[in-house]
């Protein structure tokens, strides 16, 4: 299966809505330690002998200690997929209702996908860290010095246009042998 159809099915479930702003809906609460992001996404693929795959969409990004929810939507803003990270576990509902669930987010998409996309890794990424998680290297600081590049679980990222809540562009690369993938997260 291709990287569009892959990431199609997934994308259109888990991200919604992006035309939203980075702010709690009306009426709804959010638990200390939250954090909602909406925005927009771009993964390219570069594989040798092989014309280069991209896909784009939107994302609303729910995070609160109890549960992470990923929800992924085409350009039209129709849903691809919906990721649900809990302690339990990870499950993945595919727009044809299709669910399939691992023990981590990361597993999950790369039983979904056949890649790996760092999840777990952007809990930390999308907040503004003045601390360095577990694993990160060559790390580079702003002037107020939050971490804005490092290395981590064989990703570079970049961090960059910060408001109160953390990055509004996060740029991730990792290359392999023969491959290479870029995604883009800009937040609205």
């Amino acid at each position: 299966m291709g990287l569009r159809s892959i990431f199609g099915l997934i994308f259109a479930v888990a991200l919604i809505g992006l035309s939203g702003c980075a702010t709690q809906p009306v009426g709804e609460t959010a638990p200390e330690g939250s954090l909602l992001r909406n925005g927009r996404f771009a993964v390219k693929t570069e594989q040798a002998n092989q014309a280069p795959e991209a896909i784009q969409g939107g994302f609303v990004w729910r995070d609160t200690p109890a549960q992470l929810t990923l929800d992924l939507t085409n350009p039209f803003g129709s849903i691809l997929a919906r990721v649900t990270v809990t302690s339990a576990g990870a499950m993945l509902e595919r727009a044809n209702g299709e669910i399939l669930q691992t023990m981590t987010p990361d597993s999950l998409i790369d039983q979904a996908l056949g890649q790996s996309l760092p999840v777990q890794g952007l809990r930390a990424w999308l907040r503004t860290q003045q601390k360095p998680q577990p694993g990160m290297r060559v790390l580079e600081r702003d002037a107020q010095g939050r971490i804005v590049s490092f290395e981590q679980d064989g990703w570079s990222a970049r961090l960059s246009n910060f408001d109160a809540l953390g990055p509004r562009l996060v740029s991730l690369l990792r290359s392999e042998t023969g491959r290479k993938m870029s995604v883009r997260l800009v937040v609205d």
